[in-house]
This record gives C-alpha cells, sequence and structure tokens, in this order.
C-alpha cells in the first residue's frame, strides 16, 4: 500500500508523456492533455489510479508554486495600482455572475438557497488555467492581462467569506458579524505583514543568503517562503493559493526575484500537471454520456453568460470592445476553487449527486475550452468589429484621444507593447529621429501619449491604424510582438502597403526565420540566437580579441545561420539586388584619425583593398552619388559601402586605423 502513490506518480508521468508530446506535435494545449490524463486514469473510465487523495495534494503543491511565481512576476506596485480593479471589477463580475445564475438555475428546477449557491460556485473562474496561460503568452502585465488578474485576485480572496457563508446557507447557524470581523482583522494583518516583507524583509534575507553563493540554499529559502506564508494564510482562514501569491509579492521587488523564478519553473510546471490530472479523475464519463444534450447546453450557457458579464465588466472598467472580449473569454470558464465550494455544497445539502456531477462536467468541459478560448478571442473581436457598432462601443467609456500625426515620410515606425519596443522609441525621440509608434494597449498609449511621444493606439493588423502611423511612406518598420501569428499578419500588412520600407522583426526561435522572409520581411532577429551570440561577444571581448575582430566573427557567425533562410527566400525574387545573397549597405563615418583622409578612389584601389563597394559618400549635407576616382575622403564623411556583413565588419575596422598595413 505504501508504495501505490509511487505508482500512481509513475503512471501519471507516463499517460502525460505521452499525450503531451502528441498534443505538442499536434498545436494543441498541453492543459487539455493534463486533463484527458485524469479523465482516462480515474475511478470512472479505466481506474488505473488508486491513490488520488495523495495525487490532489500534489496538485494543491501545484497550485501553490504557480500562484507564487505570478506573484514574482507581479508587484505589490502593481497590485496597488489595480486596486480599483480588484474591488470594483471583481465585486460586480461576481455579484452579476451570481444572480443571473441563480434565475437561470431555477430554471434547471433547484431550490433558491440551492440556486444561489450554484450561482457563486459558477461565478468563480479558473486562476491555475487562466494565469498559466497568460503566463505562457507573455500577456499578465498587458492591459486586459491585468483586469483578469485582478478579477481572479478577488474571487481568490472572497472564497473564504463564500465559505464561511456556506454552511449558513445550508442551514447551520454562525455568528456571521464576528466571524467577518474577525476575518477583516487578520486580512489587514497579513496584508501589513507582506508590505513590511516586500520593503524591509525580503530584500535583506534573500541577500544575506545570496552571498554563501550556495544555489541549494537559495533554493530552499525560496520554497519555505513561498510554503511558510501559504500555510500562515491558511491558518488564518485563507487560501493557501492566495497566501503562495502573496509570497510571491514579498519578493518580487528584491534584486532576486527572477534568479527565485528561474529556479521553480521546473517545480511549478510539474506540480501543476498534477494539479490538471487530479481535475480529470473527478470526471463521470459515464454521466456525460448519458445527459450529453443537459451537459452542452448547459456548457453553452455557462460561456456566454459569463463571457458577457466579465466583458461588460471590463467594459465599466473602461476597455475598448476588443478588450472586453478578451476578458469575457478569458474568465468564462468555471474555477478550481468551485471545487472546493462544491464539495462544502454536498456536504450541507446544497447539491445533489445529478447537479453535483453537472457541476464537474460543465467545469471540467469549459476549463479544457479556455486554452483555444483565449487564443481566438482577439479574431472573435475582430470579426464582430466588422459590424457597425456604435463608436462608443468601439472605444469604450473613456476612449483614447486619437492623435492626429501629420504627414511622416522616410521615418521610423515601430510596432509592439514590448520593453524593447518602449527602448527604441525612447532612443528615436533621444536623437531627434522622426518616429511613430504603434500600440495595442490603451493605458500604455496613454502614458507615453502624455509623455510627448508620438504613439497611435490600435491593433496595427488593420490597415486604418497602419495608415495613421504613415507606414505607407516609413522608410524603416520595427516589429516587435513576439506572437508569430500575429507578427506575421502584421508583416503581409506592411509589405502590401508600402513595396520599400526596410522591415525588421524581433522573433523568439530560429525556426520561425523562414516564414517571416516569406511575408517579406527584410531582416528577422531570432531572441534565442541573438542572446547566444551577445554573450559569445562578450566572451570574446573578455579574452582581448581586437573589436573589429569580435565583429567579424558575429558577422560570419550570423552569416552562416540566417543565410540559408535568407537565401531560400531571395532565389524566388525577381528583383536584381536580391540575387546577390546577404548583401548589405552600411554607412560608416570617416573620423578624424583614418588614413583615409586625403585619399583619392583611386589610390587606395578600394575594391581591393577593403573587398566592398563604395556606393556613395555623404558630405556636410549633400550627397555625392557614384564618386569620382579623384575625389579626396575629408574628416566627417559618411561612407555608403556595399558587401556582405563580415567585409562591411572588416572594412570598417580598416577605416578607423590610422595607416594600413600593407
Amino acid at each position: 500500500m505504501e508504495l501505490d502513490i509511487l505508482r500512481d506518480i509513475v503512471i501519471i508521468f507516463a499517460l502525460s508523456t505521452l499525450v503531451n508530446f502528441i498534443f505538442t506535435k499536434i498545436k494543441v494545449p498541453t492543459i487539455i492533455g493534463y486533463l484527458l490524463t485524469g479523465i482516462v486514469a480515474g475511478p470512472y473510465l479505466f481506474g488505473i489510479i488508486h491513490a488520488p487523495h495523495q495525487i490532489e495534494l500534489m496538485a494543491e503543491i501545484g497550485v501553490i508554486l504557480l500562484m507564487f511565481t505570478i506573484g514574482l512576476e507581479f508587484s505589490l506596485k502593481h497590485l496597488l495600482r489595480i486596486r480599483r480593479i480588484v474591488f470594483l471589477g471583481g465585486f460586480l463580475q461576481l455579484i452579476l455572475t451570481a444572480f443571473i445564475t441563480l434565475f437561470i438555475a431555477k430554471g434547471y428546477g433547484m431550490e433558491w438557497k440551492n440556486a444561489l449557491f450554484m450561482g457563486f460556485i459558477t461565478a468563480l473562474s479558473s486562476t491555475a488555467v487562466v494565469l498559466k496561460l497568460l503566463q505562457e503568452r507573455s500577456e499578465i502585465t498587458s492591459n486586459y492581462g491585468r483586469t483578469v488578474l485582478g478579477i481572479l485576485i478577488f474571487q481568490d480572496v472572497i472564497l473564504v467569506p463564500l465559505l464561511l457563508f456556506t454552511p449558513i446557507l445550508g442551514g447551520e447557524s454562525a455568528d456571521m458579524a464576528s466571524e467577518f470581523l474577525w476575518l477583516g482583522v487578520k486580512a489587514i494583518g497579513i496584508m501589513g505583514f507582506v508590505y513590511v516583507g516586500n520593503k524591509w524583509l525580503m530584500p535583506k534575507l534573500l541577500h544575506w543568503i545570496a552571498l554563501t553563493k550556495n544555489q541549494e540554499l537559495f533554493l530552499m529559502s525560496i520554497l519555505l517562503i513561498c510554503l511558510s506564508v501559504a500555510l500562515l494564510t491558511s491558518k488564518l482562514g485563507m487560501s493557501l493559493a492566495f497566501g503562495a501569491f502573496l509570497a510571491g509579492l514579498m519578493i518580487s521587488e528584491s534584486n532576486y526575484s527572477h534568479n527565485a523564478f528561474g529556479h521553480l519553473i521546473p517545480f511549478k510546471d510539474t506540480f501543476t500537471s498534477f494539479f490538471f490530472v487530479s481535475i480529470g479523475l473527478l470526471l463521470d464519463v459515464s454521466y456525460v454520456i448519458d445527459n450529453w444534450l443537459l451537459v452542452l447546453s448547459t456548457v453553452a450557457i455557462v460561456l456566454v453568460v459569463k463571457t458577457i458579464i466579465a466583458g461588460g465588466t471590463a467594459f465599466i472598467l473602461g476597455h475598448t470592445f476588443k478588450g472586453t472580449m478578451m476578458v469575457g473569454l478569458a474568465l468564462s470558464q468555471v474555477g478550481e476553487f468551485s471545487f472546493i465550494l462544491a464539495k462544502l455544497g454536498v456536504d450541507y445539502n446544497l447539491l445533489s449527486g445529478h447537479f453535483y456531477q453537472l457541476f464537474l462536467a460543465v467545469a471540467i468541459i469549459t476549463m479544457s475550452l479556455s486554452p483555444f478560448l483565449i487564443t481566438v478571442a482577439p479574431r472573435v473581436a475582430n470579426l464582430f468589429l466588422r459590424l457597425p457598432l456604435p463608436q462608443s462601443v468601439v472605444e469604450g467609456l473613456f476612449p483614447l484621444k486619437q492623435v492626429e500625426i501629420p504627414i511622416m515620410k522616410n521615418h521610423l515606425v515601430l510596432i509592439g507593447k514590448d520593453s524593447r519596443a518602449l527602448n527604441l522609441s525612447r532612443m528615436a525621440q533621444h536623437i531627434k529621429l522622426p518616429h511613430a509608434s504603434i500600440v495595442f494597449d490603451p493605458a500604455l498609449a496613454r502614458k507615453r501619449q502624455e509623455q510627448g511621444d508620438t504613439v497611435v493606439y490600435g491593433d496595427a493588423v488593420n490597415e486604418p491604424i497602419l495608415e495613421k502611423a504613415h507606414v505607407e511612406h516609413a522608410e524603416t518598420v520595427v516589429i516587435s510582438i513576439g506572437d508569430l501569428i500575429t507578427a506575421m499578419a502584421v508583416v503581409e500588412k506592411v509589405r502590401l502597403m508600402n513595396k520599400h520600407a526596410f522591415i525588421i522583426v524581433r522573433t523568439k526561435h530560429v525556426h520561425e526565420i523562414n516564414e517571416l522572409y516569406k511575408l517579406g520581411a527584410n531582416q528577422v532577429i531570432p531572441e534565442e540566437f541573438e542572446t547566444a551570440i551577445d554573450l559569445f561577444e562578450r566572451v570574446l571581448k573578455k579574452l582581448l580579441l581586437p573589436k573589429g575582430e569580435i565583429e567579424r566573427i558575429a558577422a560570419h557567425i550570423r552569416d552562416d545561420h540566417y543565410g540559408i533562410f535568407r537565401e531560400e527566400i531571395e532565389k524566388s525574387s525577381d528583383d536584381v539586388f536580391n540575387e546577390l545573397p546577404n548583401i548589405d549597405i552600411s554607412a560608416v563615418r570617416i573620423e578624424d584619425q583614418s588614413f583615409l583622409i586625403e585619399k583619392t578612389l583611386r589610390e587606395m584601389n578600394f575594391r581591393k583593398t577593403f573587398g566592398v563597394t563604395l556606393v556613395a559618400v555623404k558630405r556636410d549635407d549633400r550627397i555625392i552619388e557614384h564618386p569620382d576616382s579623384r575625389m579626396k575622403f575629408k574628416q566627417g564623411d559618411v561612407a555608403y559601402i556595399l558587401g556582405k556583413p563580415d567585409q562591411i565588419a572588416n572594412a570598417t575596422e580598416l577605416f578607423s586605423r590610422a595607416e594600413i598595413e600593407n
């Protein structure tokens, strides 16, 4: 019997690995695979798992670690900024969903108190599913992500009063006033503890631990902090998951939060998978088969009602129609904390066996659909936006003032809302480079407009938004989005509007380069590879290699890895310039110590000496095209040279020398 839990873990790992592999190949979210694993191995289908209660314990640890890492990614400052969303948005979503569900449940033949209880368990959404998906998509700190997180935090907090209220609803008497008063005192105490820990305790404690340079000690300390704060909040009547989130907040603003996050990722992913498996174990497949019409119709009702109410809440909070749809679909499922309430409801006769199984079936199916709904939410919103909707609905209750940008030509357009696009905008402002930014985040767009930046709010997939930034006249367009599908759509639209723009795209992986080049990108920068090159350049710098040599090596590596993609695209092009693979044009300034000064093109034998072709020279504000062989270089001239990346790197180094070796 002692080995039952180990046997079950092996079975779960084996099934999860197989299902995960298959689902990854067919590009279906792995959460669905874990739920399917639980259903297959559960007592209602093949009965392979013999120790479901121990699996539930491991699942609880998974939720704790998930919430802890979310707290690490967030911060106490961010939480304070969204307090309006947490309390106003969360309260509206919960109350409206509960009462509308009450009337629907009455139509199913439930008594009013049973129907009210069904309303409360239906109102809660899945923190584990939604935040895991937003974390994977890097959307937790986006405008709609903050609203989703705020409402989910309120649901986690309100779980405790609902647990206290359930016995009262079931007919058991208690002193509710004193219970809620005591709960409020405990909540204030724990929040004060979190503030002190975030401000003073954790930064000093983690600094002392980090000074030991013992990674094992650091990991143990992080786990101790996470589990102890979760246990403390549990003892005070709150959920373990909420306590873990608070523990993450305590560490989030220290210098060691990223290190802690990196250490916990493997543990979090492993234990979180047990949570989804444990949910699948609860589903009675025979009940779903026998009542398939009832189950499917109830699933449809829950999804529609929760989407409308959560979306309506987001609209009241000021979201645009697109943001409203994304928030609504993200919160349309029934959550894991509902299972805790539902079990308690069974104990107090608030749920019969029939309605408990109906609840389980609806909850698991809606959770399974969540990854697809969150993925398609932007496309669904775009379909609705084709309808003649009122402008107030499209732009929201607090519309962002759209800045009319004067006609610009040969300028830079930056598309994206991540830190890279923001930093590029700041750099462009610093050197007074004409530019416009397109940002799909009204809060960020408003903030940057207030800072004097030229920002267009909207989705760059839509041509009218691109037209506002005058993309058709742009010289360079930088696309820093992250999501491959969206980036491909934007590249295609930009290339259709502007045949001559130089399009630079940031992507995550090297294997994504080919698709972006096919659609018209001129240069694709994969993060994973460029980070490795940057690290390698620092290694070479430490080895005291000359700067020019380092640049030549980096250029050669890029040519080897990117060249194959560019050559495939360029072979199919009719452009004569594209017949020359990997050719670039660069501008090099003639500095005051350069040996080129007062030398003519004929004297230098330019092509033979440097391996590049001189295309033009800029002197003061004048461009000299096809310079004469008798022209002498002057200090401050800018030479435009044509060649391969490694040739250009070599020529740039030679240009800077005071003399050249024969």
